[in-house]
């Protein structure tokens, strides 16, 4: 982690780890994201040399893969939720149940999804806008995964 932690820093360009895994076998899979904007190539090839010329292949025999978080997989860290502010998200919470809105807030404890919809109150003849707002707790949270629409 810490040759990791030291290619980021000597980018400093938004870089951080979502996901870290080293299996039985020595095989290494590094997932990242930026806090602004997307993973490039690049950043993925960056780090990777820097931990591959740290490590000896010699005295460790070991695999590594190092990719972007990609836009299908659920969001896993804080930094990930910032990030995406605005986005429509759908949330799994604990117990079974799905939630989709936009998410308009992210706290160190929570997040809030809100969504709206046209609807005719009674006994009146013109829709009005109604807007909910959805608080998840992140203890609550199963998953939480960007909406990908091509509109």
């Amino acid at each position: 982690m810490d040759l990791i932690d030291e290619r980021i820093a000597e980018l400093a360009n938004g870089l951080f780890v979502v996901d870290l895994t080293i299996s039985a076998t020595n095989v290494i899979h590094v997932e990242l994201d930026k806090h602004e904007g997307n993973v490039s190539v690049n950043d993925c090839m960056s780090v990777s040399r820097n931990v591959e010329h740290n490590l000896d292949r010699e005295v460790e025999d070991f695999e590594l893969h190092v990719s972007s978080a990609g836009l299908d997989r659920p969001l896993r860290v804080h930094a990930q939720y910032v990030k995406n502010i605005g986005r429509d998200v759908k949330v799994v919470a604990q117990d079974g149940t799905k939630t989709e809105g936009k998410l308009v807030e992210v706290n160190e404890n929570q997040i809030v999804l809100e969504n709206s919809r046209m609807e005719r109150p009674e006994a009146k003849k013109k829709k009005e806008l109604i807007v909910e707002q959805h608080v998840f707790p992140f203890e609550q949270i199963k998953e939480t995964k960007i909406i990908i629409s091509f509109k």
